[in-house]
């Protein structure tokens, strides 16, 4: 028995120093000194030695475990430092590499441009309102004195959701908002996100953002609206800009009319961007109607006003030469980062 422990202590120490990893490490302490090792087959077997032999046998099957389980701690003290040693060693960083590059972002171009028509309006005084996109149909067409059969009120140009509810088809709607809960002088303009059901082209979107202004105020005339357009089209597109008003028709504006501005390429001799005429359209505006301005509990023989509206993609394809309105909502960062 006494050799048979010597056998084992020096089989211990062998498979314990050849030991490379901490799982033959393991591998060796479940050999030996597992419920089934080979040191604990020697005190199971005690049991049947003598008095004399178990006085031999116990403290030398003990000094041989204590001896082993020393050496197994040691060993595994080595293996995890060796261990930590390899992982410092994958994990260098040389500081003086560069750095990764990060790609930094860019506003959206319609962001741009609703941030720079907006600047422009503030620094005359107009203040920015907000609201739904989920409509009312009142605010989004009987208020704005718009007949019933106007072909815009058809299931085939607006987004119902029920008779009474629909997705806006333009900010105007924020006017009649605006007209019920503020009292004159009033002067806002209503950036925002709207919906018509257009197909889309190269010229179309069933989702595209508006510009709406209103004033309303004292002795407000055509020449007021005349004037600030005219200084908000020379801020937007450069100071040689002109300015030029045609006849048109809205429900919600008497008189109405649809302004164009020179065209900022050709400087209005004519070219392919104004398709030869050297104007751009690029809004429409007028007087508020009487009865929009009723709408909202307004004198109308004491005040007037005159709103606009304008796209603002149409805006930015202008400014920027966008020949596609379906490029601002394919999220193409290689178009989006031209406008850094």
């Amino acid at each position: 028995m006494q050799e048979k422990i010597e056998k084992i202590l020096e089989e211990a120490r062998e498979r314990i120093h050849e030991a490379k990893e901490l799982k033959e490490l393991d591998e060796v302490r479940v050999a030996i000194l597992g419920k089934k090792g080979k040191i604990t087959e020697i005190f199971k077997a005690m049991s049947s030695l003598s008095k004399e032999e178990k006085k031999q046998i116990g403290p030398a099957a003990n000094k041989a475990r204590n001896e082993i389980e020393k050496r197994i701690s040691q060993r595994l003290a080595e293996l995890k430092e060796r261990a930590k040693e390899i992982q410092f060693e994958k994990e260098t960083i040389d500081v003086t590499e560069p750095g990764k590059k990060f790609s930094l972002g860019v506003k959206h171009p319609i962001t741009q441009t609703i941030e720079e028509i907006s600047q422009i309006f503030m620094s005359m005084g107009y203040s920015i309102a907000e609201g739904p996109q989920v409509e009312t149909v009142f605010n989004a067409f009987d208020a704005l004195n718009s007949p019933k059969n106007h072909p815009s009120r058809d299931l085939t140009d607006t987004f119902y959701i029920n008779e009474n509810i629909c997705l806006r088809p333009h900010t105007s709607s924020v006017q009649i908002r605006t007209l019920q809960s503020q009292k004159p002088p009033i002067k806002v303009i209503s950036p925002g996100r709207c919906f018509r059901c257009d197909t889309p082209d190269a010229t179309h979107s069933p989702m595209f953002h508006q510009v709406e202004g209103l004033i309303v105020d004292e002795g407000i005339t055509m020449a007021d609206l005349k004037g600030t357009l005219d200084t908000m089209a020379k801020r937007l597109f450069g100071a040689a800009t002109k300015t030029k008003f045609r006849p048109h028709h809205f429900p919600f504006t008497e008189p109405s009319a649809e302004m164009d501005v020179s065209c900022f390429k050709c400087g209005g001799k004519g070219c392919n961007v104004c398709k030869g005429s050297g104007w751009l359209e690029i809004l429409g505006c007028g007087m508020v109607h009487p009865k929009v301005l009723e709408v909202g509990g307004i004198d109308t023989e004491k005040y007037t006003g005159f709103a606009f509206g304008m796209g603002v993609e149409r805006i930015a394809m202008l400014k920027y030469g966008v020949d596609d309105i379906r490029l601002f909502y394919e999220n193409d960062m290689r178009f989006i980062d031209q406008f850094k």
